[in-house]
């Protein structure tokens, strides 16, 4: 298949290349930082950003994409499900 983009360097405003589900933990990092994280079923979001910084996001909607570097999605507080991070 053609890949226009193959030799364009990606950045933080390209689409994304990856995907993976996230499953909530307390003391596991995400196997990657997201770029994005889509959110399947609404509700809360607890994670941890890539600064340190760790925040609960209420009532997020279903369907919505986030456009944050995220390493970790707590399960304590994390209401929301069916996350992706994107990458």
């Amino acid at each position: 298949m053609t890949d226009r983009y193959a030799h364009t360097a990606d950045s933080l405003s390209s689409p994304a290349t990856h995907a993976f589900a996230i499953t909530p933990a307390d003391a596991l990092d995400l196997p990657e930082t997201t770029r994005a994280i889509f959110v399947g079923s609404g509700g809360a979001i607890a994670l941890r950003m890539q600064s340190g910084a760790l925040v609960t996001l209420a009532g997020v909607p279903q369907g919505t994409l986030l456009p944050l570097r995220a390493d970790r999605i707590l399960a304590s507080g994390t209401t929301a499900s069916g996350l992706v991070g994107l990458v």
